[in-house]
């Protein structure tokens, strides 16, 4: 009983030495003394430091109109269509209708100014290869100056 549990002390302290001694992630060379050549996998061609980070305000290719011009159309769709199921009298239908079209363009116009508002980050950094990349992405999800980050499917994560 004492050798199995002995072995397997000895078992679990190789393997934390064994932690121990790998290379972190993203850094060129292979380990103590190693070159870094065939078969070392330690090397992240998508890792890298944040240099720079600029906020800026989200451009937009839709005029200010847009916004208001679709909300009234649907709220006059809208509000006609349960006036018409709630009323026989035409002059009803006709004000909820225009009704309708006014709080329509109102919270369309609020929608695409809150939308048009939010503002992106470019991100730049300097890969592990040597290379520059800049992404875009609307939020920073606690990214820094300085942050190691990976960089894969346009966006920069945190390491």
């Amino acid at each position: 009983m004492k050798v199995r549990l002995i072995s397997a002390s000895a078992l679990i302290a190789a393997a934390t030495l064994v932690g121990c001694a790998s290379t972190s992630p993203g850094y060129p060379s292979g380990g103590y003394g190693s070159s870094g050549s065939y078969g070392s996998t330690a090397r992240c061609d998508t890792c890298g430091v944040v240099t720079r980070i600029d906020h800026r305000a989200r451009a937009s290719n839709t005029p200010n109109a847009t916004g208001a011009v679709l909300g009234g159309i649907v709220g006059a769709v809208a509000a006609r269509e349960i006036a018409e199921r709630n009323t026989d009298s035409d002059g009803r239908a006709n004000t909820a209708t225009v009704a309708g079209a006014v709080g329509g363009a109102v919270a369309g116009n609020a929608i695409q100014n809150r939308v048009q508002g939010q503002s992106v980050y470019d991100v730049h950094v300097r890969l592990d290869n040597g290379r520059m990349t800049v992404v875009t992405q609307n939020d920073l999800g606690g990214i820094r100056e300085g942050s190691y980050v990976n960089v894969a499917g346009g966006r920069a994560s945190v390491r």
